[in-house]
């Protein structure tokens, strides 16, 4: 019998509390208070759970709703609790851990509004396609519908931004349904959607006794929907038809894991390019881009729809891999929504229905791109001898900044790229740097850099990251910066310092607006200019300003020789 709910008329608001129940019962003395302590509740159920399937790590905002499950946290060997003092650095941060680990971490929000506060991130991530466990505490099954002060449609929310849902309502399903959340994250159900899953756990589930699941999903065999003989036809086929086209009439359009080197997938896709003539290019807003020696040299989509469908015109035939067929961000007047428009016996797509290691290795034999050595005869579209751009000197503006940057990145860095407008050149400047890794903007939501920082950093704690940051859009997610402070992170942020919001400029130029009135100018200026160095010393983060290439390339040379959080507001001109 549960004595801690009995109501009266099936009336909640008359219901009778168990102190009585509990004064008689108290005089049991300390065997009782023993066992209780010795108890697995939901809450550590849940926390052993995601840790047997690899869970390490847990980007937290915790409530009332989340104390057994910080309590968990704290009996629980071999995973590190994080806090983030947004709900938006949670989010981020999981985002960016996922880029780098290829794992999920977990996100811990606070009931309805801390869900909200962490959406948009939670949006970047699902665009992104990579994995992320998020566990929001709800109420008490039996405080249901009482109308909470912070009660909220938890799911509703939920829904916008994850692939799976559930709340764990049931005694004792809270295990199970965080391994289903862990399994949930391991594949995309298709290129259009996201690897987030969403575990609610109300409150009275996570201090209920629970026994914990051990399985580790990562031992399942994976879900693959095509035989190895089909894809192994359709490898052949698609070879054929790319074979019959001209030098530039065919394109291959790759994002998600294809631009990863970690199992071959896009040397090989560089090899079938440079034997076929085809145009390799990638999303605009991809998740990760491993670039530089050894690597393809990629094209970019454009951004503007008007500029990415006319680029796309020029070909007549279009392979996808691990990324959907493009289509325009915003409808602007008279302007495109789909990007690629041919019969659809000319685009052959290669999804997550398919092992891609395994069907591009077939793609690459049926094209004899086997004989494609790069360096030797892959025709310039491989980086073999890295190259830096010039260093400039005088004014620090943004091609300036951006040349800058790509001289001094060191190798194997991580570049979080939220530069917007003030990072248009950094793309070709660093196209033969050493090897890094590239991140961007996927879902459009701005506030990511930072974030995601605090991820990249801690998957790779050996690796150097630098968050390339527009001003205006940091400015929605500084929280960070404390984070990477108290858990002294080697992230270097570089403030992109033009004190306005250039994009906005550039779209009321774009779309014909008059501009220039007392409100367009009070919208997209950033005046007064942000303090940035104060800024960050406030969270303890060490901090300088630059108005020249010259002190710039001091202060980024002096950051990189050092580990810890260290921040640069370029102060463009």
């Amino acid at each position: 019998v549960d004595v801690s709910r009995i109501t009266v008329g099936g009336d909640p608001s008359t219901r009778i509390r168990s102190g009585t129940v509990w004064r008689r019962r108290h005089s049991q003395g300390a065997s009782s208070k023993r066992a209780m302590a010795e108890k697995r509740t939901g809450a550590d159920a849940v926390v052993s759970s995601l840790h047997a399937c690899g869970v390490e790590v847990w980007f937290a905002n915790p409530g009332t709703t989340e104390m057994w499950l910080v309590g968990a946290l704290d009996r629980t060997e071999g995973v590190r609790a994080v806090l983030g003092c947004h709900e938006t650095v949670c989010a981020g941060a999981a985002d960016g851990y996922a880029r780098m680990k290829r794992v999920p971490a977990a996100v811990l929000l606070h009931l309805g509004p801390g869900l909200a506060n962490g959406s948009a991130n939670l949006h970047n991530a699902r665009r992104a396609r990579v994995p992320v466990v998020v566990i929001v505490g709800d109420m008490a099954t039996w405080h249901r519908g009482a109308d909470a002060p912070l009660e909220m449609d938890i799911k509703a929310i939920a829904n916008t931004f994850s692939k799976w849902v559930t709340s764990s309502d049931g005694i004792g399903e809270a295990a199970a349904d965080a391994v289903e959340a862990v399994r949930q994250t391991r594949y995309a159900e298709d290129v259009s959607g996201g690897k987030v899953a969403t575990l609610i756990l109300p409150h009275d589930r996570s201090w209920e006794e629970c026994k914990e699941v051990t399985c580790n999903v990562y031992d399942e065999p994976a879900p693959f929907e095509i035989s190895d003989t089909e894809a192994g036809e359709f490898a052949k086929s698609c070879a054929e038809e790319l074979k019959k086209c001209r030098k530039g009439q065919a394109i291959i359009f790759a994002g998600g894991e294809a631009l990863l080197k970690d199992h071959g997938v896009l040397q090989n896709l560089g090899k079938i390019a440079a034997k076929t003539g085809a145009v390799l290019m990638c999303e605009n807003a991809f998740a990760r881009l491993d670039r530089g020696n050894g690597l393809p040299v990629m094209r970019r989509l454009p951004y503007f729809p008007q500029e990415a469908a006319r680029e796309l015109s020029k070909f007549s035939f279009v392979i996808t891999v691990d990324v959907k067929l493009p289509v325009a961000t915003f409808g602007y007047k008279d302007g495109p929504s789909m990007l690629v428009n041919l019969d659809e016996d000319k685009i052959w797509e290669f999804d997550a229905s398919f092992d891609l290691p395994t069907i591009i290795g077939k793609l690459a034999t049926h094209c004899d791109a086997d004989s494609i050595v790069p360096g030797r005869n892959c025709g310039g579209l491989f980086c073999v001898n890295t190259s830096r751009p010039p260093l400039p000197s005088g004014k620090l503006n943004a091609v300036s900044m951006c040349a800058t940057l790509a001289h001094y990145q060191p190798a194997d860095a991580i570049l979080i790229d939220e530069s917007l407008t003030s990072g248009t050149a950094y793309w070709e400047y660093s196209k033969h740097c050493p090897s890094f890794s590239h991140i961007t903007l996927t879902g459009g939501a701005i506030g990511q850099g930072p974030p995601a920082a605090v991820g990249a950093a801690i998957a790779c704690p050996d690796r150097k990251v630098i968050n390339f940051q527009a001003d205006g859009s940091c400015l929605y997610s500084t929280q960070a910066f404390w984070t990477q402070g108290r858990e002294n992170l080697d992230v270097l942020t570089i403030i992109c310092a033009n004190n306005t919001y250039a994009i906005l400029k550039l779209e009321l130029a774009r779309q014909g607006i008059q501009g220039g009135g007392k409100a367009s100018q009070s919208l997209t200026d950033l005046t007064p200019p942000i303090d940035w160095v104060s800024l960050a010393k406030g969270y303890g983060v060490e901090a300088c300003k630059v108005t020249t290439v010259e002190e710039f390339a001091d202060a980024l040379q002096d950051a990189l020789r050092v580990r810890g959080p260290r921040l640069i507001a370029a102060m463009l001109s």
